[in-house]
C-alpha cells in the first residue's frame, strides 16, 4: 500500500504564495500520473494540475500562470507552487498517484487545507 502525505497548507492573504508538498512512500517515477486535486464543501473534487511519466505537465485553466506542478524523483516528492492566490483557491488540496500498467492503482493523500483570505 502506497502512502501519500501532503504538507504545506495554511492561511494566506490574497496575492500570497504557498508551496504544497506530497511525500510518497514509493518512487514517484513508478507512477504513470501524479496530480493535485482540490475540493470545497458540497463540491466534487476537481483536478488542478497533473504530471505524467515523461514530465509533461497539465494545469487547469483556472490556475494557469499561477500554479506549477513539479516532482523530485530523488526525494519521492510532488510539489505544487501556488502564486497570486485568490479567495476562490480556498479548498482542501489532495495529492493523487495512479498507475495503469501492469496493474491499475489509485492512491490519495489525506489532504491539506489552503485558505486564502481577501
Amino acid at each position: 500500500q502506497v502512502q501519500l502525505v501532503e504538507s504545506g497548507g495554511g492561511v494566506v492573504q490574497s496575492g500570497g504564495s504557498l508551496t504544497l508538498s506530497c511525500l510518497a512512500s514509493r518512487s514517484v517515477s513508478t507512477f504513470n500520473v501524479m496530480g493535485w486535486y482540490r475540493q470545497t464543501p458540497g463540491q466534487e473534487r476537481e483536478s488542478v494540475a497533473t504530471i505524467i511519466t515523461s514530465g509533461m505537465t497539465f494545469h487547469d485553466d483556472s490556475v494557469k500562470g499561477r500554479f506549477t506542478i513539479s516532482r523530485d524523483s530523488a526525494k519521492n516528492m510532488l510539489f505544487l507552487q501556488m502564486k497570486n492566490l485568490k479567495p476562490e483557491d480556498t479548498a482542501v488540496y489532495y495529492c493523487n498517484a495512479k498507475t495503469f500498467l501492469p496493474k491499475s492503482e489509485d492512491y490519495w493523500g489525506q489532504g491539506t487545507q489552503v485558505t486564502v483570505s481577501s
